[in-house]
């Protein structure tokens, strides 16, 4: 996959990877992970900030990757995109649900702006993969930039433009840009996954991996403790 060098854009990462509630057999990759200690915050704290919702694949992923972010306050793993209400990992796992795995980040706008985050989004998975991530198959594997109102649309939107008009891929990005409806927080133990479960096969062969070709790509966007 061809990767354009644009000197007024963002390195543009295309990483393929995600996570299955079966096992999947993938090569072994040396990788290391930091620990990085998380301060939690209240509800009631949180209120302060801006929310912002992607799918790209695994949720435990998605998550470690954009805590890793300047500005980024909090990230939960759920669900979002489809209609049924309430539902469980393995409804949407096993493509039961129209929802996809996807992540509630929230962020102070006065650090980092949504534009910023939709090159995070962008740059840390394969935007050219229908319905896959990585060993991952499936709709609810599928890539969805979620807008809360007009201004974020376009946002979305003039990034994809220009993101073909420079053809940074070879292929049509199949990004879904789709207005926010209602995120439905995961299993308490999906939260933190990978940094709670550093030593799962999958943590090591899939989403380190991942999160490390990611750190490299976007050092200038990286929390001080994520170097």
């Amino acid at each position: 996959m061809k990767i354009a060098r644009i000197t007024f854009l963002i390195s543009v990462l295309l990483a393929s990877a995600s996570c299955q509630p079966k096992n999947t057999a993938i090569k072994p990759v040396l990788a290391q992970q930091e620990t990085i200690e998380k301060i939690e915050l209240t509800v009631e704290e949180l209120q302060n900030y801006e929310t912002a919702y992607f799918a790209s694949g695994c949720f435990w992923c998605v998550e470690a990757i954009f805590e890793s972010v300047k500005g980024v306050k909090e990230v939960v793993s759920g669900y979002s995109g489809g209609t049924e209400e309430n539902p469980t990992y393995e409804q949407v796992a096993y493509g039961r649900t129209r929802h996809a795995e996807a992540v509630e980040v929230f962020y102070d706008p006065e650090v980092i702006s949504f534009t910023k985050l939709v090159q995070v989004f962008f740059g840390s998975h394969d935007p050219t993969s229908l319905n896959r991530q990585g060993p991952d198959r499936g709709a609810q594997y599928r890539s969805i930039a979620f807008y809360k109102n007009e201004e974020e649309k376009k946002v979305i939107v003039d990034y994809v433009t220009l993101l073909e008009s420079k053809s940074v891929y070879d292929r049509p990005i199949v990004t879904q840009v789709k207005e926010f409806d209602v995120f439905y927080k995961a299993e308490d133990y999906h939260q933190d996954f990978e940094k709670r479960n550093p030593n799962n096969s999958y943590i090591r062969n899939v989403s380190i991996p991942r999160y490390n070709r990611f750190k490299e790509n976007f050092k200038s966007y990286l929390k001080e403790e994520s170097h």
